[in-house]
């Protein structure tokens, strides 16, 4: 049965599934995790940092940095999710993003401008799928597991709600963002040394406008990783917008791989 939502004063079904989330999570990562030493984790990290530098485009080596340098940044998400009652549901329910959690043919059938419709038309126009995400293996505190995990199946619901492509240009715009409001020192790392694989008319783009409008976006914005998305596939976007104080840099149009 379909589940109905009051969120803001508009009618929100429930599109996804929720059942034995927090459970599934927590068997899983148990089946994943790889304990390591203060030792081990250092030097992984320091050749994940090296390849990742070499390689920005070797997702497992920055999955892997992300998990070995990010504890206190995870801890301090993990209290901001705490603060809110919908970071708390997030935290104690654990969703997941998938294709198998997420009826994507109903997100496909959402009128335009929804969420939900945006999500999913920006998933097939830059050809990407979060089944894509890695799962979590080394960080120690399963809860910042699940914290970690979230964020990397949220990563292209930021792209689509702030009307990014998946361009360099836009993912350096989006990792500054991601920097200022989820404090990882990987995205602070992808933002600063990502930029400099800018070309010419993408660095002034840059400079001028991206740059900017990132740093006060992820300053200004409401925390995005405590927002439940899932319950709020039918929001309109410039609701939504209004109600994170997000200022979009470009037109909606503008969500494609062009730039």
């Amino acid at each position: 049965m379909i589940r109905l939502y009051q969120f803001s004063g508009w009618p929100l079904r429930r599109l996804f599934s929720s059942s034995g989330c927090s459970s599934s999570f927590t068997m899983d990562y148990a089946k994943h995790r790889v304990s390591l030493s203060p030792v081990q984790r250092a030097i992984l990290a320091a050749g994940a940092a090296a390849i990742s530098f070499v390689d920005p485009f070797r997702g497992d080596m920055i999955a892997c940095l992300a998990e070995t340098t990010g504890t206190d940044a995870l801890s301090y998400c993990h209290r901001k999710m705490l603060a809110t009652s919908e970071g708390s549901r997030i935290l104690a329910r654990k969703p997941r993003i998938s294709s198998s959690t997420i009826d994507f043919s109903a997100l496909r059938r959402l009128p335009q401008g929804t969420l939900g419709r945006i999500y999913c038309d920006f998933l097939d126009v830059n050809n990407v799928s979060p089944d894509t995400r890695p799962a979590v293996r080394f960080v120690e505190d399963t809860e910042l597991a699940y914290v970690m995990q979230r964020y990397r199946e949220t990563h292209d619901i930021y792209h689509a709600l702030l009307l990014m492509p998946t361009t360099m240009l836009g993912e350096v715009t989006v990792k500054w963002v991601e920097a200022l409001q989820l404090r990882l020192p990987m995205c602070f790392s992808g933002a600063i040394f990502g930029a400099f694989r800018l070309r010419p008319r993408q660095r002034k783009l840059y400079l001028e406008h991206h740059l900017p409008w990132a740093i006060n976006t992820g300053i200004g914005t409401k925390f995005l990783l405590g927002i439940y998305f899932e319950e709020r596939w039918e929001q309109p976007l410039d609701e939504f917008h209004r109600e994170t104080n997000i200022i979009p840099l470009v037109p909606i149009e503008t969500i494609s791989n062009e730039v």
